[in-house]
C-alpha cells in the first residue's frame, strides 16, 4: 500500500458496489446454487471484498451501490450514460442476494433512488477525511481520481500491483494532478458516461493543455495562445461544451450523506446467518473456513 495512507487508526473503506459486482459476473462466468440459481457474481464479490479487507485492515467500511442516473446530469446531457447496455438477467437477483451477505457479515451498504454511488462516494469520503480519517475507494472508475488527496486513496482492482493509488498514480496514469481530473476528463470526454469530449482531443493533448494553462478556465481565457489553428477552433467552437462537461463530470460531495462512523465500523458478523446464506449458495469451502473461525471475521473467507 502507498506510505501516507498506512498506520492509521481509523482507515474507511468504500467498495463501488456494481462495479464490483459486474466485475465478478464476468470474471466467473458458470457457478450455480443447489437449486439451479447463479451465484457466480455473489462469490466472486465476496472473495474479492475478504481480499480487500485482509489486504487493507479498514476500521470501517460501506458498499454504495447505485441509485438511477443524476437528474441535474440528465437535464444538462439527456444522451448521459444512455449507450450502457441492460444489466445480464443473471446478475439481477444476485444483487438483492449480495446485499443479503452484507447485512449478515455486519457491513453496511447503502443506495437511495436518483443518486449516482458516485456522487455518494465523494460525499462519504470528504465527511470521513474532514474528521481526519484515511479513506480508500475501491472502484476502477477513473472519475474518482479527481478525489485522491493525502487522506483519500484509490483501489484499483485493474491495477495487479495492489496499491492504493495517491497524487503519484495519478500523475503517472495522466500527467495531471488529482485537482485537475475534472477538466482532463472535460477536454477530452468519457465514452464511458457518453460524454463528448472536444473534437481531436485525446488524453495526449488534455494533458499538454492543462500542463499550460493550469484549467478549463484558464485555457478559455487564453486562447489565443493555442498555436495549432486547428485544435484552437475546435477548442473556441466547444467551449459551452467544456463548461457542460465540467459540471457533468465533477462529483456532487455535498450531496445530503448520512456519515456516522459508529455505523460504519468493523462489526462481528451473524456467523448463523452467513453459515445459511453459504450452504443454500453452495459455498462449501467459505461454509467451512466459517466453522472452523471461533471468531467471525471476513478475512477467514478469502
Amino acid at each position: 500500500m502507498a506510505g501516507r495512507l498506512d498506520n492509521v487508526l481509523n482507515r474507511l473503506l468504500i467498495v463501488d458496489g456494481h462495479a464490483y459486482a459486474y466485475r465478478a459476473f464476468h470474471a466467473i462466468r458458470e457457478l450455480r446454487s443447489p437449486s439451479g440459481e447463479p451465484t457466480n457474481a455473489i462469490y466472486g464479490f465476496v472473495k474479492m471484498l475478504g481480499k480487500m479487507r485482509a489486504l487493507l485492515k479498514p476500521t470501517h467500511g460501506m458498499v454504495v451501490w447505485d441509485g438511477g442516473l443524476s437528474e441535474v446530469r440528465m437535464a444538462a446531457l439527456p444522451g448521459y450514460k444512455q449507450q450502457r447496455p441492460e444489466m445480464p438477467a443473471e446478475l439481477r437477483p444476485q444483487l438483492d442476494e449480495i446485499v443479503s451477505y452484507l447485512n449478515a457479515a455486519g457491513i453496511e451498504s447503502f443506495r437511495r433512488d436518483g443518486v449516482e454511488a458516485d456522487d455518494y462516494i465523494a460525499c462519504l469520503a470528504k465527511q470521513a477525511s474532514d474528521r481526519g480519517m484515511a479513506v480508500v475507494i475501491a472502484s476502477s472508475d477513473k472519475d474518482f481520481m479527481q478525489l485522491v488527496s493525502p487522506q483519500v486513496g484509490l483501489l484499483n482492482p485493474n491495477d495487479k500491483s495492489e496499491m492504493v493509488w495517491t497524487d503519484e498514480q495519478v500523475r503517472a496514469k495522466t500527467g495531471v494532478e488529482p485537482s485537475q481530473i475534472v477538466d482532463w476528463l472535460a477536454l477530452m470526454g468519457d465514452s464511458v458516461d457518453n460524454i463528448p469530449g472536444v473534437p481531436g482531443v485525446g488524453p495526449k493533448t488534455a494533458t499538454d493543455l492543462l500542463k499550460r494553462f493550469g484549467s478549463v478556465t484558464g485555457l478559455l481565457g487564453r486562447l489565443p495562445e493555442v498555436k495549432q489553428e486547428k485544435l484552437q477552433a475546435s477548442l473556441r467552437a466547444s467551449a459551452a461544451v467544456l463548461e457542460r462537461n465540467v459540471k457533468l463530470v465533477r462529483l456532487q460531495d455535498d450531496l445530503p450523506c448520512d456519515f456516522s462512523p459508529e455505523n460504519l465500523a468493523e462489526k462481528p458478523g451473524d456467523a448463523e446467518r452467513l453459515g445459511e446464506l453459504f450452504a443454500r449458495w453452495g459455498f462449501r469451502g467459505m461454509l467451512e473456513a466459517l466453522k472452523e473461525q471461533p471468531r467471525l471475521r471476513q478475512v477467514a473467507l478469502i
